[in-house]
């Protein structure tokens, strides 16, 4: 079985890199990804733990790009994770993201739900914090009954600690993982349910779509299955899992890519690596600013 989608304590995953690996391999996962939020901190750990226990890792990343006021999530494979764009611009986006918590923190308080942010951002270098970790220092505080209630009442867009984020668009992003000799899939696009978006994103040089995922209903992977068709995109799949209860119906196992779409995946990244090699310069670097919306991170 064959699951791109994963995350781990680098990010908002409950499990550290190595017991993701361990639990992956005990569900009969050959091949996996951990694409946490705006972070490779975690794949170096991943990658020994999968070497010992015979599983491939794939080099894998989940990246927030902001089109309008939604948070656009992209899929990166195959990269370099030290390529220096990337490095750069990871190092944004999380300083980005610890703005986003102090600020979120500060409007808590007058709610009558102080957190103390400093245990959330003391986390190990690279470590990527987002509003999960919030939720769960809410709820560890009595403020929410769970990760769910928080958002619902206080972290949600729209409620009144929520803080917009500061973004690029979704091309940019594309670019920076075209830079790093990788390929971009746009994820859970069942999620974001902004279909609009896809063909612009194609044009920009997306290479797939999530079309399998642990949200998705069986009409909608059927339904982004035949865009990518439409468009030409490869397809990618994963359960986006996060530890065992705490996101949505995600369980390792429970969604699995097949042989066919993951060699199609692999092939089009050895062009995109191609392309990267030859490529004159890497992408540009400016940030725009927007607002930002859901899913959560």
């Amino acid at each position: 079985m064959i699951d791109l989608h994963l995350h781990t304590t680098a990010s908002d995953g409950l499990l550290d890199p190595a017991s993701l690996v361990a639990r992956a391999a005990s569900a009969g996962l050959r091949v996996i990804s951990v694409t946490d939020h705006d972070t490779v901190s975690g794949i170096e750990r991943a990658s020994a733990a999968a070497g010992d226990l015979g599983l491939r890792l794939v080099p894998g990343i989940e990246m927030t790009a902001v089109e309008g006021e939604r948070d656009v999530h992209i899929l990166g494979y195959f990269f370099d994770p030290g390529h220096d764009v990337l490095s750069r611009f990871l190092t944004v986006q999380r300083a980005d993201r610890v703005r986003r918590v102090r600020e979120m923190a500060a409007r808590l308080q007058p709610l009558g739900c102080a957190i103390d942010v400093e245990p959330l951002l003391a986390g190990p270098p690279g470590r990527s914090v987002g509003r999960p970790a919030i939720a769960d220092a809410l709820v560890a505080g009595g403020h929410a009954r769970d990760r769910n209630d928080a958002f619902a009442r206080l972290l949600g867009r729209g409620r009144p600690a929520f803080v917009p984020r500061r973004g690029v668009a979704g091309a940019e992003v594309i670019a920076i993982i075209h830079a790093s000799g990788g390929i971009a899939s746009l994820a859970h696009p069942g999620v974001l349910a902004e279909d609009a978006l896809i063909p612009a994103l194609a044009a920009a040089g997306l290479d797939a779509l999530e079309v399998w995922h642990s949200d998705h209903s069986a009409a909608q992977s059927a339904h982004y299955s035949t865009l990518a068709g439409e468009l030409g995109l490869a397809r990618s799949g994963g359960s986006d899992y996060h530890g065992d209860g705490v996101h949505r119906a995600a369980r390792l196992g429970g969604v699995s890519l097949g042989e066919s779409e993951f060699n199609l995946l692999e092939s089009v990244a050895a062009a995109r690596r191609a392309q990267a090699v030859s490529a004159p310069a890497g992408p540009r670097e400016s940030r725009a600013t927007s607002k930002s919306g859901e899913p959560r991170s």
